[in-house]
Parts: C-alpha cells; structure tokens; sequence
C-alpha cells in the first residue's frame, strides 16, 4: 500500500491551481476540461483538486467545505523547502493568510502555517533531518 494521491475539494479548481502555482511553484499536470478535476507536479503523490460537486456526488451525506470553516479543517498539506520564510512570503503575495509566521521547531525543522483562499491548512516545513 502507498499514497497515491490526495484530492481537496474546492469552490473554483482552477483558481486553486493558480494560487499553488503562484505561490509555491507547483506547475500544473492536468486539468480536466469540464474544469471540475485537476491536478499538480507535487512528486511522487499527486495532490489534487476536484469541485465541491464531485465530493457532495461521491460522499452520501456531503462534505464539510474548507472554505466555508471560519477555522481549518482538522488536516493539513505539507510541502517541504529548503526555504520556509521565502515561501511563506511568496504564499501570502499569492493570497494565503497567515495563521503562523516561520518559526524553529525544538527538534531543528523550520516550520510556518498558512491557509490557501481555497480553505486548506498548509504547513512550510524544512525537512526533518534524521
């Protein structure tokens, strides 16, 4: 078993792909034409976006939506860079907000916490040195 992908259900997946294109340097990999179902570069597994229509047709019962969550959902995006404070910066001038600015872990790792217009939780992290 191994992850294959994740998916974040969201208002508008082709403004996400842009703030994660703009903000983090994600180049995107495919975009269904309908605009419903996209997907980015992330390496190994694929992060995803599909419209809230998707989840509400796959899920009986619906979904709790990011966006609409005056606090993040209980999970997070992790993307790991040698610079924490440089993609911080870049991701609030594409449009996150900021909910923790960079800061030094007690076991080495940098790490900052931003949320995506979309609604998403992300963490900024250095990698966790072994």
């Amino acid at each position: 078993m191994k992850l294959g992908y994740t998916i974040l259900y969201v208002a508008d997946v082709v403004a996400s792909l842009d703030f994660y294109g703009r903000a983090f340097g994600l180049n995107q990999r495919f975009l269904h034409e309908s605009g419903s179902y996209g997907e980015l570069e992330t390496g190994e597994t694929t992060l995803a976006f599909a419209h809230h229509d998707l989840g509400e047709a796959n899920v009986p019962g619906g979904l709790v939506r990011a966006d609409a969550s005056a606090r993040p959902l209980g999970m997070e995006i992790g993307l790991v860079t040698a610079d924490v404070p440089a993609a911080h910066g870049r991701a609030l001038a594409a449009g996150a907000t900021e909910l923790c600015a960079p800061v030094s872990k007690p076991w080495g790792q940098i790490v900052s916490y931003v949320r995506a217009p979309d609604g998403c939780l992300i963490e900024l992290c250095t990698p966790v040195e072994a």
